[in-house]
């Protein structure tokens, strides 16, 4: 596995924990370990998620734009086609 996907998965799985833990306090809302859990995974998210387009480019359009003079959003390959 490359340096680039190890980024990817850790972007996806921090993501994913985020994601079930947010609709986990939909119906939960002052489980105090729970959100203590939801705020852990979306500060390692937006980390990830930082570290991938710092080396790789941007994994959606809010992160486009931001590093270089030029559209860098089609810069590929996407990254959910892999490496080639």
């Amino acid at each position: 596995m490359s340096e680039k996907e190890k980024l990817l998965k850790n972007v996806r799985m921090y993501k994913f924990a985020m994601i079930e833990a947010g609709m986990f306090l939909d119906t939960h809302p002052n489980d105090k370990e729970a959100l203590e859990y939801f705020r852990k995974n979306k500060a390692l998210a937006e980390k990830a998620t930082e570290e991938y387009e710092k080396r790789f480019g941007p994994l959606t359009l809010r992160g486009a734009g931001e590093k270089e003079r030029s559209w860098d959003w089609v810069k590929g390959p996407w990254p959910w086609e892999g490496e080639k």
